[in-house]
């Protein structure tokens, strides 16, 4: 028995409106692919939890970590404690794999700190201690600039296109991705607190002039090649090694919380992830 005309009309009906209904649902969007290169200033040493690789000090609450779960993104965070812009193309250890070997052509966010290792900061910053007042010790700061040299600012000038042929490499390797570069953070304050920090006015204020010419120097790096700048130094004052305990977004060289001396802490890490997100957008 052959269908009626009114029941195949009803069969063609509901056929559209199947269809209709199949091309009125999106497909379901791709997940946002975020890879965070960097030093430690994005790895958060002993900022709870640690990852149980131990090479890196890498924490599960990094600025990298915090900013993928608010933006839902697949993070393949290489961050590692400790490293320079060498370590973007090489093994570090012998052993990890190159940073820059985390992108692919779909990569669509990668951030990156860098800088302070390669200008040996961190480790000068341990000469600038002095236990006792001013003249009972030695400037870390006259020592470094003594005859007119300045060899932390030399190494920062000879970092710079380093840093932006790394940059090069990462537009070649992640093509369509959005760039972020930061900065780090205002550290101490003018002329810092000695001796709540035991460093001299004049040697905070060196070092942190010395961060300060790293940050403007990825600045410059980052913008010379259509990359976007997070500016951590301005989010950091007022939340240096200086502040109250419960105030700090950086740790002293005592900390007051589960972070290395001299590195974000989780309260920092929250802020510099935010700000993560807000660059993303």
């Amino acid at each position: 028995m052959r269908p009626s005309r009114r029941f195949r009309a009803g069969l063609v009906a509901l056929a559209a409106g199947i269809a209709v209904t199949a091309v009125a649902i999106p497909a379901e969007a791709a997940r946002l692919e975020y890879v965070a290169l960097g030093d430690s200033a994005a790895a958060g040493p002993l900022v709870p939890n640690q990852d149980p690789n131990l090479l890196c000090l890498r924490s599960d609450h990094d600025y990298p970590a915090l900013a993928a779960k608010t933006l839902g993104a697949e993070l393949t965070d290489v961050s590692c404690s400790g490293a320079v812009t060498a370590d973007l193309a090489n093994r570090r250890f012998g052993i990890l794999a190159p940073q820059l070997d985390a992108l692919k052509p779909s990569t669509g966010l990668v951030s990156i700190t860098m800088g302070a290792n390669d200008s040996g900061l961190f480790q000068q910053a341990l000469s600038c201690i002095n236990l006792l007042p001013e003249p009972a010790g030695l400037s870390c700061a006259d020592r470094l600039t003594a005859g007119g040299k300045d060899p932390l600012g030399d190494s920062i000038r000879a970092w710079a296109p380093k840093f932006g042929a790394a940059l090069d490499e990462i537009r070649v390797r992640a093509p369509h991705a959005k760039i972020l570069v930061t900065g780090y953070g205002t550290y101490v304050r003018r002329n810092g607190c000695y001796p709540v920090q035991p460093v001299w006015a004049r040697d905070a204020n060196y070092l942190q002039s010395v961060m300060d010419l790293i940050s403007s120097t990825a600045r410059k790096q980052a913008e010379a090649r259509g990359a976007t700048f997070v500016d951590f130094a301005a989010l950091t004052i007022g939340h240096d090694i200086c502040a109250a305990p419960r105030d700090r977004y950086l740790e002293g060289l005592i900390p007051a919380h589960a972070a290395a001396p001299l590195h974000p802490n989780a309260q920092g890490m929250a802020v510099f992830g935010a700000a993560i997100v807000r660059a993303a957008g």
